[in-house]
């Protein structure tokens, strides 16, 4: 039988011949890189620190018993499954192997698809922990991969994009959903590129200025230029010179500073507030937004020269349920970063706990995520992350204490909404026109509901 190169080995050690023919054949089928040992020696060697797949095998052996096999595939790797089969029942046994490390105990005779289903649970275990240990060694390079953790192929390709543009100085717009890491990949632009060494990274949220307070706070001012000023201010252009100007929510900014920054980045000069001088800037303006600029513009609420100033090249950060395969990564990094933090043990995730947490929609991202991993932390003694999940959904509090009621009508008919409307740009690739068609709605109430709801359809838009 030809094995696929790419499944997962299964090192099987049973002295008996027939069942170790049979259930390496079994294991085989169900698409398993299965080899069958009659004595662990052979077995052992392969077992090399990465080792990516499981070991299985009998108790009852001549020379060297299954616990003797336990004890040293545990030696070379401390986090090998390794499952142990034997036909005597013995459950004192059982629980020995179980507290020595055992990934599991399977007695025999026992049904072909229990073993499947075992191996596969640990083949995933596996997967994930050889998956932290690259993760951790990239990490201590100090790599992109240390900033923008996971393994998918959304978050990958964002890496690659980034490293791309971080080299040029090129305005970026940034887009992604509330809690996503705008300001975490705008400060990666900044961290490996040029800029970098030389210039301070300045993030402006644009929608905490007051519009009255907004064109003092950027371009700064001078002496007397209003009431209050009672010296000169440098701006955050001007104190960005030299570096990154990351300016969040930048949908919020008043149309009137609209103009002044577009003839800033034109010209690249400021001019303060209560002052006649131009004074040179150079910086690197990103940007970020969760709703679609563009449509924005069409409205009249944003500039649209302003946008396509911006719009030099986009970046668009995937949601955390577009990226499932990396939140037990996710987890398990800030799971570790909290617990040194709070100095407590990591604790460990149940199977229910790693369900729970696939399960969830996390509407508010990586941030959500984070703010769960150090609950779960600190938890210590209470339910896991599926319990803490379940409180959170019911509304209940960390002691079992009602802490907020039920969600309101209001709440249960805005989420309805969100999710309607998410679905209907699903479905028409982000094709804003056919969206309206579909639900029959006027375009500017779908624009507004989208902003209101923090839905931009970029990232709706079938990828090139």
């Amino acid at each position: 039988m030809k094995i696929d190169p790419l499944a997962t080995p299964v090192l099987f050690i049973d002295d008996e011949l027939a069942m170790r023919v049979s259930v390496t054949q079994w294991l085989q089928l169900a698409g398993f890189a299965a080899q069958g040992f009659e004595t662990p020696q052979p077995a052992l060697d392969l077992l090399a620190p990465d080792f990516p797949g499981v070991l299985v095998t009998d108790v009852r052996m001549p020379r060297m018993d299954g616990m003797a096999v336990l004890e040293r595939a545990l030696e070379r790797d401390a986090d090998l499954p390794v499952i142990l089969v034997t036909g005597h029942g013995d459950v004192a046994l059982a629980v020995e192997a179980m507290r020595r490390g055992a990934y599991d105990f399977i007695e025999k005779p026992f049904e072909p698809d229990h073993l499947v289903a075992v191996l596969r649970r640990a083949a995933e275990k596996r997967r994930l922990v050889l998956e932290n240990r690259g993760l951790r060694r990239r990490m201590a390079g100090g790599g992109i991969e240390a900033r923008l953790i996971g393994t998918s192929p959304a978050i990958s390709e964002l890496r690659r994009d980034l490293i791309d543009l971080a080299a040029t100085s090129a305005s970026v717009l940034i887009h992604g959903e509330t809690g996503t890491g705008k300001e975490l990949v705008a400060r990666c632009l900044h961290d490996f590129g040029s800029r970098g060494q030389k210039g301070a990274f300045v993030a402006v949220n644009c929608g905490a200025i007051p519009d009255s307070m907004a064109e003092s706070e950027l371009f700064g001012h001078e002496p007397g230029a209003f009431t209050g000023a009672t010296q000169r201010r440098a701006g955050k252009l001007e104190h960005s010179s030299g570096g990154t100007l990351f300016l969040d929510e930048i949908e919020s900014m008043p149309l009137a500073i609209q103009v002044k920054l577009l003839r800033a980045l034109q010209e690249r000069t400021i001019e303060r507030l209560g002052s006649n001088k131009q004074v040179a800037v150079d910086l690197r303006l990103v940007a970020a937004t969760k709703i679609d600029l563009l449509d924005l513009s069409e409205e009249g609420r944003f500039r649209a020269d302003l946008y396509y100033r911006l719009n030099v090249a986009e970046l668009h950060i995937p949601p955390l349920r577009a990226r499932a395969e990396d939140i037990p990564l996710l987890f398990d990094y800030f799971t570790a970063e909290f617990a040194t933090r709070h100095n407590r043990e990591p604790r460990p995730l149940e199977p229910a706990d790693l369900d729970a947490l696939l399960a969830h929609d996390w509407p508010g991202n990586v941030r959500e995520l984070r703010n769960l991993a150090e609950r779960h932390v600190l938890s210590v003694g209470r339910s896991g992350v599926a319990g803490l999940l379940r409180r959170r959904a019911l509304g209940i509090g960390a002691g079992g204490e009602t802490a907020v009621p039920p969600r309101a009508l209001a709440d249960q008919v805005d989420a309805f909404e969100k999710r309607a409307i998410e679905q209907a740009l699903e479905r028409c690739k982000g094709d804003i026109k056919a969206v309206i068609d579909l639900l029959d709605i006027p375009r500017r109430t779908l624009n507004e509901k989208m902003a209101r709801h923090g839905l931009d359809r970029m990232r709706f838009l079938p990828r090139v």
